[in-house]
């Protein structure tokens, strides 16, 4: 057995210095392991984790439909030119059936597959409300750490729900279309307050001149010292307004790093992850743990009986996970 269990390591610790040197299938089997919760994928992650941090992180957030794989496209067809490489995950909602994404890596970015300097990945949200599962972190980070330039990620459109990517980038991309009732959604202040760019695609539409003055009109709310929020316009389809998206990327990340906040965006980034990581987890071991707990049900059928409610049967429950062995102790009925 310990002949074996040194074999497994010695085997991921290959792939691991193979992923380190860039290798695109080192980079894909390692994702692949991690997104099926294989313990070699963590192993991998803890091994290149020192690597990491050499990325530019983008996170693409936005109402379904507004075109961010289209937006993506250019960009990464643009960053090409310049000779810099690009890993693209894009977080799909997940098929009910499968568990697995919905739309398939085969069906984005289809001009830049050949590219050698170029690695596309699709993956599923898991049902991570915000967007981005646990596998989809890890995921970030071993592309991180096979050496790309810039890593993109885009987020399944569920509209107000992800605002969770601002946690998990270095700079945060909103992508609006005029003419939507999502993007008039959007203007509220829970999606406004997180970008550090916004791009209004489509913007042939008739509509565009009459969001772009809402969008600053919501904005001019905000502080007036620090970053200043661009809005651009663009047409990701024909290329126009992509090099200003560019440029305005590039202006962002200069300005944390002279302003030093980069590394206090990364600080807290990487404290959600631990934390998201460790709730992800917990959530699935009391899921396991109370599935055949018959003082659980008995509990359960109060809740559905209405002689207790759901706060204080979790608050029973969380004390009993604290004190393992001890079946959960709900408070007593309610005197009548």
């Amino acid at each position: 057995m310990a002949a074996m269990a040194e074999a497994v390591d010695t085997e991921q610790e290959a792939l691991a210095q193979r992923l380190l040197s860039g290798d695109r299938r080192a980079l894909a089997k390692a994702i692949t392991l991690v997104e099926n919760d294989d313990p070699r994928g963590w192993q991998i992650v803890r091994a290149v984790y020192p690597h990491t941090g050499g990325a530019a992180v983008v996170g693409f957030t936005g109402p379904p439909g507004v075109g961010k794989s289209t937006l993506l496209n250019a960009l990464t067809k643009l960053e090409r030119e310049h000779e810099r490489t690009v890993a693209v995950l894009s977080i799909d909602p997940s098929s009910p059936f499968t568990k697995g994404a919905l739309l398939g890596d085969r069906i984005r970015l289809t001009e830049h597959f050949l590219d050698p300097g170029v690695f596309i990945r699709s993956m599923a949200n898991r049902g991570a409300l915000g967007g981005l599962s646990e596998a989809a972190l890890q995921a970030a980070l071993l592309m991180d750490a096979s050496g790309r330039d810039v890593v993109w990620l885009e987020t399944v459109g569920v509209g107000q729900a992800e605002v969770d990517i601002i946690d998990h980038a270095d700079t945060v991309v909103l992508v609006l279309m005029p003419g939507s009732g999502d993007s008039i959604q959007a203007l509220k202040a829970g999606v406004m307050e997180i970008p550090d760019v916004i791009v209004v695609n489509k913007a042939d539409h008739p509509l565009t001149d009459t969001m772009i003055r809402e969008i600053k009109g919501v904005l001019a709310l905000g502080p007036s010292q620090g970053w200043q929020v661009p809005v651009i316009r663009a047409q990701a389809a024909t290329g126009v307004g992509i090099e200003q998206v560019r440029e305005k990327l590039a202006e962002h990340r200069a300005f944390i790093e002279a302003a030093g906040t980069l590394s206090e965006r990364r600080r807290r980034n990487l404290r959600s992850e631990v934390l998201a990581i460790a709730t992800y987890r917990l959530r699935r071991e009391l899921e396991a743990a109370i599935s055949d707990d018959p003082a659980f049900q008995e509990m359960l059928d109060r809740v559905v009986a209405r002689e207790l409610d759901p706060a204080s049967a979790a608050t029973a429950l969380l004390k009993s996970r604290v004190a393992p062995g001890s079946a959960p102790q709900p408070p007593p009925p309610a005197a009548h």
